[in-house]
């Protein structure tokens, strides 16, 4: 059964959330965005199209993509079906060609064909919500930010950081634990704990180092032998 830390005030939530960022930063010193880009405007794109598929996907269609197209401009007067067919691997292609599409006129509409570095106004473009923008300003321009995706939003339950599952409040719940100048790096070691040991089906419990400070430990594999086979050394998912 889960552990619970019963009656676990306020000021040792933050304490106990500060540790096990403590062990995370040790545990995966150099963890980092596993999109490939080299620009702004390309890690935009390619967290638009991250959606719903892999950080592997992705980073195997972006070299063709970002050869061809290499501003807003490129973007905006691209043919349809030719982008969609670049694009149609990673799934729902017809939606993320209207979003990457979309965002491009509209950055050359309002933007001046450049990637904004404030969240109020990346998150008015097509396609683009908080976790994207986040993405964008932590990785891209140094701006602190916490990106909830899948992984982070299960691990901040399990930490018992939050019981939300709306991803805005996930977000406001951890930001309040965790050092605002931490959050970019926290959120990505967050992700790759995710990728790596804490899966969402079957957690490497005993292979966890932040295995004492987690109220769900025990809801995966507990034994460390067997909890060594499930962890993934490597590579984004």
């Amino acid at each position: 059964m889960p552990r619970k830390f019963a009656g676990e005030s306020p000021l040792a939530l933050t304490r106990r959330a500060r540790r096990i960022s403590r062990v995370l930063a040790e545990t995966y010193p150099d963890a980092h965005c596993e999109l490939d880009f080299t620009t702004p405007l390309e890690l935009l794109v390619a967290t638009i199209l991250s959606a719903q598929t892999t950080d592997v996907r992705v980073n195997l269609v972006t070299p063709v993509l970002f050869a061809k197209y290499r501003t807003a401009a490129d973007y905006a007067a691209a043919d349809r079906a030719e982008l969609e067919s670049i694009v149609a691997s990673t799934g729902f292609f017809r939606a993320k060609t209207n979003s990457v599409m979309g965002m491009a006129q509209a950055l050359c509409d309002r933007f001046g064909g450049e990637v904004p570095n404030r969240l109020e106004d990346l998150v008015t473009l097509p396609g683009v919500g908080r976790k994207t923008a986040n993405v964008v300003l932590g990785n891209a321009f140094g701006v602190p930010g916490i990106t909830v995706d899948t992984h982070f939003g299960r691990l901040s339950r399990r930490f018992g950081f939050t019981t939300e599952d709306d991803p805005v409040k996930v977000e406001h719940a951890v930001g309040a634990l965790i050092p605002k100048k931490d959050w970019t790096d926290f959120s990505q070691r967050m992700i790759w704990h995710g990728r790596r040991i804490c899966h969402a089906k079957k957690p490497a419990c005993g292979a966890c180092p932040a295995a004492a400070l987690c109220p769900a430990y025990g809801e995966g594999e507990t034994d460390p032998e067997k909890a060594a086979k499930l962890v993934r050394t490597s590579g984004p998912r």
